[in-house]
């Protein structure tokens, strides 16, 4: 390998040199050579220059009328005096001296006139007498207190002015007329030049102005603009150049605030945004109230759990659904204070007594469920379910110095044994845990496929009555009630029947409300039911009176969800105003158990219903828990033995006592008392005897559609004994 010449270096170094001053150039090019386009082509950079250049502008066209073009015109015409003032005094003769004689000669006249631009001038004497007029005559005279005196023509053709003794070196006073009109031309001229100097000047100041804005505050606010709309597109990870300006003057230094706010909000959002996240996983998936995991959480992990290990094996591990027992008369009655302390409690306790591997989650208001892992053929999920129960069960809760004993019911699944499906397994254990609820509560209740297919029936039941309602299938029968004393009919029960069509030889049958009433109130079905039951009554009503005479009342029951979360006051109004029915012709029966739930609430729902004309009744009166001391403060019309005292009564000497003691409550509180279920003769004698006002049951009637009630009622001769058999 030679050594490299001293003239081969030189060039390499030259080379170096270049491509460093192109690369500093192409820099300062990116800068402030790109930066002029990018100016000139900002509407704010033309905004500017326009103001500036007719700001400019403006001021010099003010100066310019202020002044300028009259100072011009003037200028012009002093030159014209002057020009004429030169001819006059030079062709004067000085020889001539008579004081009354013209000393210009017509020749020199002449030469005045052809050299110069005037037009005529007229000689005075030193006493102001007119000697000769050369030419055209002079519009103005001399005169002693006139000498400063000049005229101009309206059309500025001629230019007048005295030119006085000592103005051309005479005792004379010539008064002289010029020509004057290329004045105006000059002064156009000198306008249009002046104008034109105006533009360029304006356009150089302006131009020197932007590259002064451009340098010093445009281009550094295109550079920041460029920054912000980096930081805005990517405001987590921007894309800002570092700051060529100097942070000594006041823009650089708000350059340099500018990148660092960038910087700062990308590290805000950054941690604002991780915050944020965590926040929403949190709340997403845990319950605030315990920091249990809540059921989006549970269903995850429980799908998870439910895939095979790498071996292909699943493992087996039970779910249990807990509800705690009338854990709503705590929060009612104590306060939801207390309640949210045992919910908590209820975790913790969960918390401590299972294993880690066990995963406890919070579903519900006052819902658990446990997923634990069955690692042993000799534990039973049974066992799980034991174990918890009995750690529910084992002291009582203690919060605020207050001892609250908790029970719970339990619902048990297995995973892969009831369901290979994970989130199966915790609908299954659901739907044990509704089983426990419907056997009393307090107990633990395995997963059967019983329990499936009986909710299955349960919700296609609930779709066949919501169809029903809907299309008008739902039928009303109607038993008589009647008047011991007397033996006429005086109401009648509005009872509801459903025909539920199938495939049946029969093509459907009558669905006993025993079965589809309970399925309708613990859906909600039954305030939609319970409003058409009132409108169709009362339209029935309006009949009976109206195309037969009947002057009967009618009854309806109101279900405890129409009383507590429906608006039954709303609902009589509308379908009393709707019908045109008489209030008093109808009676709402309500039983006793949904009076006795809340006393202020109830007292005041009935007042509202008694105060609208109807009467109240007390259905199955006797069945219940009802305090006698408030039964005195309720606006009620009758009192209705339950069928079941009536139908026993005759053998049974407690059931009987019943029935008397209630007919004789009744009429110490003034109130009417009706017996139902009364299905034979000796039935009629025993109520006759203790003095009961009104009966109803099958040894009158059972209940009946619309059209053999009223044939019954139209057919009945008001005779008790023609029911005899």
């Amino acid at each position: 390998m030679g050594i490299p010449s001293v003239s081969n270096i030189g060039k390499a170094g030259e080379e170096r040199i270049v491509k460093s001053a192109e690369s500093k150039t192409l820099a300062l090019k990116s800068i402030f050579v790109s930066s002029p386009q990018k100016i000139w082509r900002s509407k704010i950079s033309w905004r500017i220059a326009l103001t500036a250049f007719m700001t400019i502008l403006l001021v010099q066209t003010l100066v310019l009328n202020l002044g300028g073009i009259e100072q011009k015109r003037l200028f012009h015409l002093d030159m014209l005096r002057d020009e004429a003032r030169a001819a006059i005094a030079a062709t004067i003769d000085t020889n001539r001296r008579g004081a009354n004689v013209s000393p210009y000669e017509d020749g020199q006249v002449e030469r005045i006139m052809g050299s110069t631009r005037i037009t005529g001038f007229t000689v005075y004497s030193y006493n102001f007498e007119p000697l000769k007029t050369y030419g055209r005559e002079p519009s103005i005279t001399a005169a002693p207190n006139e000498l400063g005196k000049s005229y101009r023509s309206p059309d500025g053709a001629n230019f007048e002015f005295i030119l006085r003794g000592r103005d051309i070196k005479s005792v004379f006073t010539v008064v002289v007329q010029v020509d004057s009109s290329n004045v105006e031309r000059d002064v156009y001229n000198y306008v249009i030049d002046t104008i034109r100097v105006m533009v360029i000047l304006s356009m150089l100041v302006t131009t020197v102005l932007m590259i002064a804005l451009g340098r010093w505050l445009l281009e550094p606010m295109l550079f920041m603009r460029s920054n912000l709309i980096n930081a805005f597109k990517s405001p987590e990870a921007p894309n800002i150049q570092p700051s060529p300006y100097d942070v000594t003057d006041e823009v650089g230094a708000a350059i340099d605030l500018v990148q660092k706010l960038i910087r700062q909000n990308a590290e805000n959002i950054i941690h604002i945004k991780s915050t944020a996240e965590d926040k929403i996983h949190k709340l997403a998936y845990y319950d605030t109230l315990t920091g249990l995991p809540n059921r989006a959480l549970f269903l995850q992990k429980l799908s998870e759990k439910g895939h095979p290990d790498e071996q292909g094996n699943v493992k087996r591990f039970a779910v249990i659904t807990l509800d705690l027992d009338h854990f709503k008369d705590i929060n009612d009655s104590m306060g939801h204070n207390v309640g949210d302390a045992i919910l908590r409690s209820v975790g913790r306790r969960l918390q401590v007594s299972l294993p880690d591997s066990a995963m406890i989650s919070r579903t519900g208001e006052d819902e658990y469920a446990v997923m634990m892992q069955l690692t042993s053929d000799t534990i039973t999920a049974r066992d799980v379910a034991e174990r918890i129960l009995g750690v529910i069960r084992a002291e009582p809760f203690r919060v605020f110095n207050e001892s609250f004993q908790v029970r719970a019911s339990m619902g048990v699944s297995i995973f892969p044994d009831d369901t290979p499906d994970p989130e199966q397994v915790l609908k299954n254990a659901d739907i044990a845990l509704n089983g426990a609820k419907e056997e009393g509560r307090d107990t633990i209740k395995e997963y059967s496929e019983d329990f499936d297919r009986i909710v299955q029936e349960r919700f296609q039941m609930l779709r066949d009555l919501r169809d029903a309602l809907e299309n008008n299938k739902l039928q009303i029968y109607f038993q008589p009630q009647l008047c011991l004393k007397t033996g006429k009919v005086i109401g009648a029960e509005a009872l509801l029947r459903w025909w539920r069509p199938d495939n049946s030889k029969e093509g459907g049958s009558f669905v006993s409300p025993v079965i589809f009433v309970p399925v309708a109130e613990q859906s909600g079905l039954i305030v939609p039911i319970g409003q058409w039951v009132l409108h169709e009554t009362c339209t029935f009503a309006k009949k009976c009176l109206e195309e037969y005479g009947l002057n009967i009342r009618f009854a309806v029951n109101v279900s405890g969800s129409q009383f507590v979360h429906g608006d039954i006051c709303g609902d009589l109004s509308k379908a009393l105003q709707e019908t045109g029915i008489a209030p008093h012709r109808i009676e709402l029966e309500v039983t006793e158990s949904v009076f006795m739930d809340d006393i202020e609430h109830t007292v005041s729902i009935l007042n509202d219903l008694h105060s609208q004309g109807v009467e109240l009744a007390i259905d199955d009166f006797g069945t219940g828990y009802s305090s006698l001391s408030y039964l005195s403060q309720f606006p009620i019309d009758r009192l209705k033995i339950d069928q079941s005292f009536i139908r026993n009564a005759i053998n049974d000497k407690d059931n009987a006592s019943i029935a008397r003691t209630i007919i004789s409550l009744g009429h110490s509180l003034n109130l009417k008392v009706i017996a139902e279920g009364v299905e034979t003769k000796a039935h009629e004698d025993f109520l006759v005897a203790q003095g009961c006002d009104e009966v109803q049951g099958f040894r009158y009637s059972r209940p009946v559609p619309q059209e053999e009630f009223i044939r019954f009622v139209t057919d009945y001769n008001g005779d008790l004994n023609s029911f005899e058999v």
